[in-house]
């Protein structure tokens, strides 16, 4: 395989995280989770935006990549939709408390593997890696509103 392969294929597992057999999804979050004190939440919201709109296409490049290398649609392994859709949902939060990221961590989980509408239909709206990263999009999206809606309420 070449090196640029691999790179790809590191880059949509983020590392090791999307190679578990029973949870890659939940891996790539919690590794989201983890990396974001100190890549992501230190940026200003318009640095964070931007992070988001590059890793989405990046990751859309990488994911479509990764399908031709892997030899199937939306590979598990590609968990670097789960870093754009947990960010997403960290977005306004400059200084999260643990139970913040907690919770973000649990409700994008619920609505990426859920897939209420429109998460599911999400997934054809585009073609092949940009499907693989809209509905972890739309999932991030269901998860904020719900977290905005506790960080509001004061629960979070």
């Amino acid at each position: 395989m070449r090196l640029m392969d691999q790179i790809t294929l590191y880059f949509c597992r983020l590392g090791v995280a999307g190679l578990d057999p029973k949870a890659p999804g939940t891996w790539g979050t919690a590794v989201a989770c983890l990396l974001a004190p100190y890549i992501f939440l230190p940026l200003n919201f318009w640095l964070r935006l931007a992070v988001l709109v590059v890793l989405f296409f990046l990751g859309a490049v990488a994911a479509t990549r990764a399908e031709k290398l892997l030899g199937r649609k939306d590979p598990g392994e590609v968990v670097i939709d789960e870093l754009v859709g947990v960010w997403l949902v960290l977005l306004p939060f400059p200084h999260p408390s643990f139970f913040l990221v907690l919770a973000a961590f649990v409700l994008f989980r619920i609505f990426d593997i859920a897939k209420p509408w429109p998460v599911k239909a999400s997934e054809d709206w585009l073609p092949a890696g940009y499907g693989v990263m809209i509905d972890d999009v739309v999932a991030g999206l269901w998860a904020l509103l719900c977290l905005s809606v506790l960080a509001w309420m004061g629960l979070s």
